[in-house]
């Protein structure tokens, strides 16, 4: 466990220069410690970050700095196996998370509400962070309300604003998770485990391990909150601590679950009634459940909990509607980074063969075969872009219509050309974007604009056609 008070006066090492390793090298400065902050890949604007005094940056490689450090930060990207990690374990220099290492600055007394899963981490979190705001502000008025982890601002941004009984609800990732031996969250969340960063994790083993992780230091009066109808989920149940609440949107036979949807409402066990929000899809069923299961636990009212689903919006990049031209509906999901996001895209959509699919992007190891059937029964053509083009094809082995397009660029125009009226040009890559964007909401915003740059090329042109 990290305790502050053991390494004052000893240099800290983070790993990354990322958001959530600069701000842990902040937070540390604020403290009194001395950082050095390594990021392995060349950065020429590193050194022009306004960063705290004590905090010394090197880029382009980890020197033997990094060594004389006595202890060492790591942001959630690096990889477990990487040679800097495993020189600095060989070395016995303690390795922790930038979680745990922000947590340690929080105060006794903070209720941490933390949410994992394949997907649906990030509107499940959103919602939860909305209705605890909502519940401070009718009923709890000296209790604040933090929304941190993978969802905005890194936890180590937040730490020394938290006060004692301040609610902090964390979205955190099988990256996070790793690393983090010590995190205890009061309620702990876990909405689904669906094949997703084995390239990084070393396998599906190793990956339900990480999400696992959540529940670790779990005590009899914590709760876990867990997708009953989820195989890899249910198979956690009988080693959990904290106290099982359990939902699923389908019938389950895999574990009892506490809420169940009947069509129209989400039922409890303890009776009550809530009307699901406006959101597309049986996963954000699942999602409204698990956060209103979550903000049960700590108290919140049900009708509370209904006012926020009554007004909550879609979020960006998620299934998201954004265009409708010429009978055409273009959908945003970029944050569909995974297979598994892709296959509950396509479900949210009536079954018949309407779409055009915009695939592809930087490979994450899982096979795409798993997608044809889903597309065989919602989609026209694949449209396919990025890196793993060449993979997309040889696993799909000639039995679905694709077009290699490269770039979203082509792809939209590809799109647009061959539409008609009833279709839907669906963004849902099931892969990273880090070949061509810096990240999937990048690539989500550039898509939105290229669209509706063409939509309204396109609307001139037929007004000037008219003249």
């Amino acid at each position: 466990m990290f305790k502050p008070e053991k390494f004052q006066g000893q240099k800290a090492c983070v790993l990354g220069f990322g958001r959530s390793g600069r701000q842990a090298a902040a937070l540390l400065a604020r403290h009194g410690f001395n950082v050095l902050i390594s990021e392995e890949h060349a950065m020429p604007q590193a050194r022009r970050v306004d960063l705290p005094a004590g905090v010394e940056v090197e880029t382009g490689g980890h020197s033997g700095k990094v060594f004389d450090c006595g202890f060492i930060v790591k942001s959630p990207g690096i990889l477990p196996k990487s040679a800097v990690l495993t020189e600095a374990r060989k070395r016995k220099i303690p390795v922790f998370s930038e979680l745990e290492v922000a947590l340690a600055f929080a105060p006794k007394g903070l209720c941490v509400l933390a949410v994992s899963g394949t997907n649906g981490k990030t509107t499940t979190t959103a919602l939860l962070g909305e209705i605890l705001k909502e519940y401070c502000a009718r009923r709890a008025a000296q209790r604040r309300v933090f929304v941190a982890g993978n969802i905005g601002a890194p936890v180590s941004a937040a730490a020394d604003e938290l006060k004692p009984h301040d609610f902090l609800v964390l979205e955190v990732s099988s990256y996070q998770l790793e690393d983090s031996t010590f995190f205890r969250p009061k309620v702990a969340c876990l909405l689904n485990i669906t094949p997703d960063h084995l390239d990084h994790h070393g396998g599906m083993e190793k990956y339900v391990q990480a999400k696992a992780r959540l529940f670790k230091n779990q005590r009899a009066n914590d709760f876990a909150v867990l997708n009953g109808g989820d195989r890899y989920c249910a198979q956690l149940a009988p080693g959990l601590k904290g106290v099982l609440k359990a939902f699923s949107a389908q019938p389950s036979h895999a574990l009892k679950t506490d809420v169940f949807f009947d069509g129209d409402e989400i039922i409890f066990s303890e009776g009550y009634h809530l009307r699901p929000p406006k959101l597309k899809g049986i996963h954000n069923i699942e999602n409204a459940m698990a956060a209103a299961l979550c903000a049960l636990e700590v108290q919140v009212p049900a009708d509370i909990i209904q006012a926020v689903f009554n007004r909550f919006e879609p979020m960006e990049h998620r299934i998201e509607p954004f265009a409708y031209h010429r009978g055409v509906v273009y959908v945003n999901d970029s944050k569909a980074t995974n297979l598994d996001s892709t296959m509950i895209a396509l479900k949210s959509f009536e079954k018949n063969p309407h779409i055009w699919l915009i695939l592809g992007g930087r490979d994450k190891g899982a096979s795409y075969e798993v997608l044809l059937p889903y597309l065989k029964a919602y989609c026209k053509e694949v449209l396919s872009i990025g890196e793993c083009m060449d993979k997309i094809e040889r696993e799909l082995k000639g039995e679905f219509p694709i077009t290699r397009c490269g770039t979203l660029d082509k792809a939209v125009d590809l799109a647009m050309a061959r539409a008609k009226k009833g279709d839907v040009v669906l963004l849902s890559p099931a892969c990273a974007s880090f070949d061509q964007f810096q990240d999937y909401e990048e690539r989500g915003r550039v898509f939105k604009r290229l669209v509706n740059e063409r939509v309204k090329q396109q609307r001139i042109g037929a007004e000037e056609e008219t003249r």
